[in-house]
């Protein structure tokens, strides 16, 4: 089943590309046609790439792994850091630190300093400092909560990359590349596709645009997640079934030496009873 129509791409305004003079021409393959100055997207493309991207970021998330948002442009940041947390997938809306998948063991650090100020707050220990310092510890905390709070659960680096505006992300996909992670992205007419595994020919700057976009990857991680769910269910089952035939089967064995032995003993009964009556008939005979 299609995860969306042409209709709604053409409703979102997906298929409005930029000006004709800021155009790069590696997009030339997307692009149907120019009106008025401006390149129009081809939404059967879109269509195509999209179902693509979701059935290959399904997959990803099925095998238990994470996808990282990225979009840090103003009218994307806040439709994509709900939609990300709707699923619990982390996410960059801030700015992109410099180094954050090329040197995640320092991101890692910040990240849990970030959580050891929450433990001074819990404990006690931020009370009993002066109020300089918890001041200080205070901004440095809203600071860091600004720029990797999306991430904070982030343990590794993430299986895949989904972006919104590729010549904005341009240091994340340099990242990605260099660690060989998959991206995803909306690349609209004047913007290079070549570096990304996954590109969505669409408008990225229209938020009817973005939000349609995303919401689509979204469904596709939802179902990836069911079906994570309901796999590791049937696992379950099978486990506990594998469990109870073990468990059944030492009672079927002690039942059948049971019947094993009152057969013995009957046998036993039947040998004794011979034998007393025996010595009777050699009594009658004489």
């Amino acid at each position: 089943m299609a995860r969306t129509t042409y209709q709604d791409l053409l409703d979102a305004g997906v298929h409005f590309g930029h000006l004709t003079r800021k155009w790069d021409p590696k997009m030339s393959q997307y692009i149907f046609m120019e009106r008025n100055g401006i390149h129009i997207i081809d939404l059967n493309k879109t269509l195509t790439k999209v179902e693509e991207a979701a059935a290959a970021i399904k997959q990803i998330v099925k095998s238990g792994r994470k996808v990282l948002f990225v979009a840090t442009k103003k009218q994307a940041k806040d439709i994509v850091a709900d939609y990300a947390k709707s699923v619990n997938m982390p996410y960059i809306t801030e700015r992109w630190l410099g180094g954050m998948l090329t040197n995640f063991a320092t991101v890692r650090k910040s990240i849990k300093k970030m959580s050891n100020i929450d433990k001074l707050t819990k404990d006690g220990t931020y009370s009993n400092l002066s109020k300089k310092e918890r001041l200080m510890i205070q901004r440095e905390r809203i600071k860091l909560e600004t720029l990797l709070g999306g991430i904070s659960d982030l343990n590794r680096l993430p299986a895949a990359l989904f972006l919104i505006d590729v010549k904005k992300e341009h240091i994340a996909v340099s990242e990605a590349l260099k660690l060989n992670i998959p991206t995803f992205a909306m690349v609209d007419t004047n913007s290079d596709p070549s570096n990304i595994d996954f590109p969505i020919p669409a408008n990225d700057d229209a938020t009817k645009s973005i939000s349609l976009i995303t919401s689509i990857i979204i469904k596709a991680i939802e179902e990836g997640l069911d079906e994570r769910k309901r796999d590791k269910e049937d696992e379950a089952e099978k486990e506990a079934a594998t469990a109870k035939a073990k468990a059944d089967a030492p009672e079927v064995k002690d039942r059948s030496e049971n019947e094993g032995g009152k057969r013995t003993r009957k046998t036993a009964d039947v040998v004794a009873d011979a034998e007393t009556e025996a010595p009777a008939a050699e009594t009658t005979e004489e």
